[in-house]
């Protein structure tokens, strides 16, 4: 009941026209069909309903059109005539009086705050003063009678008003923090999509762009006017290794986003103690590659940390490759113990080859992804020139748990 109360203020101004009139037609009802509902002040209680009378709830249902839009005008309306029954027709029609308590609960429910407290501090005023005189005049019995009279007449309509404003108040409230979760879960949900894009980018350019890069500097060689048959072969078989195992990474990259009914179930990410197929390759490719593995026996870290290893290793040599070729490289692992942080130092002298043309060699991106990478598990990046090289060293923590990034400059290759 009271939830339909709250919502009585959701209609045209038409309804409002149309309750008017049902309100005359129910007074007039009571007028002529059951003329002894009323309270008679003075005169005969037997006489006739007059034209006065009508003219007077024509007046109080006229005052219900403005009961939403100038709630407070259709009370003050309202209250002249249920006044005009005891100081001007003698009597108070029952119709006049159901239509007053109509628009003092519109008065409690449609206007403002501040507004609906002063209407319901007057009315209470009303109601104590017309009990004390009551109590002066007529006795403490009849006082008594006028008081509850009174409360039924205008305190019920008032604390109904109040209560269901109230719960107006509260579901309006509701609805407002309704649409602000639903657009703060519009704002998380853009920005974890946004964070997946990135993740998929770095993803790709790591599985992709560095053998796919490798494949293109090699080709070239053996494309060279007079190259040496058996390195033609020699880099044709690097470049069928490197094709096919991008084409494995790519077909795990897809069974991950692919739908759960996937075939094929996904492979293990990579770990570090797989780089000596990256060194291969990266021999393979022209390169003069030295691995150091100091770190502590049994120093496993977690799977995210030492995915992200692997790849700030795939993506150094791969640039080594770009830039760099024939140079000699020393990939270094450690760590401070079990328990200490990972270290990793990829550094490699100039190139002793002219640098060579292939398409995405310029591309820029990948230390930066790779910075992204370090920071998503805690750890930290920096990479610049070093002397006539290039150094890249990161440092993960062990456990893969979250700290503030440390500074570096991350220069892309």
């Amino acid at each position: 009941m009271i939830s339909f109360l709250a919502n009585r203020d959701e209609g045209s101004p038409w309804r409002d026209a149309g309750v008017a009139m049902a309100w005359f037609a129910l007074g007039l009802l009571l007028l002529w069909g059951l003329p002894e509902l009323r309270i008679t002040w003075w005169g005969s209680p037997d006489a006739p309903a007059t034209v006065t009378s009508v003219l007077v709830l024509a007046v109080g249902c006229a005052a219900v059109v403005l009961r939403r839009i100038l709630a407070p005008v259709g009370l003050l309306i309202g209250t002249v005539t249920l006044l005009a029954g005891p100081f001007w027709l003698g009597r108070t029609d029952l119709g006049t009086l159901v239509v007053f308590t109509d628009l003092l609960y519109c008065a409690m429910v449609y206007p403002s705050r501040r507004a609906a407290r002063a209407i319901a501090a007057t009315f209470a005023l009303a109601i104590a003063g017309v009990a004390l005189l009551s109590l002066v005049m007529e006795g403490s019995r009849l006082a008594a009678l006028s008081l509850l009279n009174l409360v039924l007449v205008i305190g019920v309509p008032l604390l109904w008003g109040t209560e269901v404003r109230r719960h107006r108040d509260l579901a309006i409230a509701e609805r407002a923090r309704a649409e602000e979760a639903a657009r703060a879960a519009a704002r998380d949900r853009d920005a974890a999509i946004a964070a997946e894009r990135a993740r998929m980018a770095r993803d790709l350019h790591d599985v992709v762009a560095g053998r796919l890069s490798a494949i293109a500097l090699q080709s070239e060689a053996a494309l060279q006017p007079g190259a040496d048959p058996e390195m033609v072969r020699r880099v044709l078989g690097t470049v069928r290794a490197s094709g096919v195992a991008a084409l494995g990474e790519m077909r795990t990259m897809i069974g991950l986003l692919r739908d759960g009914d996937a075939v094929d179930p996904p492979t293990a990410p990579a770990r570090l103690s797989e780089l000596d197929e990256l060194v291969d390759d990266a021999r393979r490719a022209g390169l003069t590659v030295r691995l150091d593995d100091e770190r502590a026996p049994a120093a496993e870290a977690p799977a995210a940390v030492e995915l992200t290893g692997y790849r700030i290793v795939q993506e150094s040599l791969t640039n080594a490759i770009k830039h760099a070729p024939g140079a000699a490289v020393r990939v270094g692992l450690a760590t401070d113990g079990p328990g200490g942080p990972l270290r990793i130092t990829v550094r490699n002298d100039a190139a002793t080859r002219p640098l060579g043309q292939a398409p995405g060699a310029r591309a820029g991106t990948g230390l930066a992804g790779l910075a992204e990478r370090a920071a998503a598990v805690g750890g930290s990046i920096t990479a610049g020139p070093d002397g006539d090289g290039w150094t890249v060293r990161a440092e993960l923590p062990f456990d893969g748990s979250l700290h503030e990034t440390a500074g570096g400059d991350d220069h892309s290759r």
